[in-house]
């Protein structure tokens, strides 16, 4: 019996994924739960096991291409099977190049139903700047593309190529793990209505707490503590108070989550990658500290499973370690808010009615204003900066 190998399915967004290794070459003999291949992801780097025993007969998808969830990438057999290119092409699915030939045949299709759903004047706006209204979410009656919709789509268009000449150094692929950052954010800035509002933070009780408490953890876990950990720890004790920060938009209703899982944002080399402490508002300081000195490990070796990088509900990005004192965050889809945190800076500051040099960080937040209005996402920021300042009531 012929056996297809396929692509697997490595999380609820994954669509498709790049085959980056193959190892086993046809002919060798492949033993159930033994590597086959290597696969790259929009969130990480795996290996895939081979389901059954037999012999590799045939690789469809060679190394460094993409291959759709579901699809064939090999053919395995058992070792006495008859093999014929036939059995290759009657069990091959449709390739990405083929699913994509389908998805622009059925393109004159949508447009004539996008055609039903949009304003004339949108219609000419859209010709006018060059917007592809299968691309634009309508905002209208019953998703009638308007106006606002159109002008909105213009304004996030990419910049025209530059016609003058210019030496190029170098041109670099993207990535599978950059391609998909770079549509998840693009589609995140696009769809959510961001807003991004700061505070200023003295942090000098959350540094003495981080002195006192440092070296107990260390002695017993053997894990240094960080500035992140503690405004984790901190961030998801807030989020109680503040649950509309822990929720999303599904159509036309917000679903507020009753686990509060924060992801931390940590920078790789090409890449992104944001590992998920579940359930931070349930552990200790030196649980969170261990658990995200593990996962930031993990992730740096390319090593985090599919389970450590989903199922965020809050992020948290510090870019603190690099000077930045301040910035806009973009929020990490389906989430409706993330954090921005600063770099720790001696500044003046007021205490008692009179000027004293204090560390002081900037803390940004954006939100998605569907969800969150203005005010609630001031008050979490307000608690927040409360709870930095005096980090006893919400450390444990």
């Amino acid at each position: 019996m012929v056996l297809k190998v396929t692509m697997p399915r490595l999380g609820v967004t994954m669509s498709e994924g790049k085959v980056t290794k193959w190892l086993k070459r046809e002919g060798d003999t492949v033993q159930k739960g033994e590597a086959l291949f290597e696969i790259e992801t929009e969130k990480l780097t795996s290996v895939v096991e081979a389901e059954e025993h037999g012999v590799l007969r045939k690789i469809v998808v060679p190394e460094g291409s993409d291959a759709p969830v579901g699809g064939v990438v090999g053919i395995v057999t058992m070792p006495d099977e008859e093999f014929t290119e036939e059995a290759v092409t009657a069990t091959r699915p449709t390739t990405v190049e083929e699913r994509r030939e389908v998805v622009k045949a059925e393109k004159p299709e949508e447009m004539r139903e996008l055609r039903e759903k949009i304003s004339p004047l949108a219609r000419r706006l859209a010709e006018e700047y060059g917007v592809d209204i299968s691309k634009v979410e309508g905002t209208g009656p019953e998703g009638r593309i308007v106006k606002e919709d159109i002008l909105r789509a213009a304004q996030v268009r990419p910049p025209e190529e530059r016609v003058e000449l210019v030496n190029v150094a170098e041109i670099r692929e993207m990535s599978v793990p950059r391609k998909v950052i770079a549509e998840k954010l693009s589609r995140s800035h696009v769809t959510a209505a961001h807003v991004t509002i700061t505070t200023s933070v003295d942090m000098t009780e959350t540094m003495s707490l981080r002195e006192r408490l440092a070296p107990e953890i260390e002695s017993k876990t053997g894990t240094s503590v960080s500035y992140t950990d503690i405004i984790v720890k901190i961030v998801s004790s807030v989020l109680k108070e503040h649950p509309a920060l822990n929720s999303t938009l599904e159509g036309d209703k917000i679903k507020l989550f009753a686990d509060i899982n924060i992801g931390v944002a940590v920078a790789l080399e090409d890449s992104l990658i944001v590992p998920v402490v579940h359930k931070a508002d349930r552990r200790s300081l030196a649980e969170i500290a261990t658990y995200l000195n593990e996962k930031i490990e993990k992730a740096r070796k390319g090593q985090l499973s599919v389970d450590e990088v989903t199922g965020g509900t809050f992020t948290i990005s510090n870019l603190g370690i690099y000077d930045v004192e301040a910035f806009t965050p973009i929020i990490n889809p389906p989430e409706c808010a993330i954090l921005g945190v600063g770099k720790i800076i001696q500044k003046p500051w007021v205490v008692n009615e009179k000027i004293a040099i204090r560390p002081i960080a900037i803390l940004s937040l954006s939100f998605d204003h569907r969800i969150v209005d203005g005010a609630k996402a001031a008050a979490f920021l307000q608690t927040l900066k409360q709870n930095l300042q005096k980090p006893e009531r919400s450390v444990d």
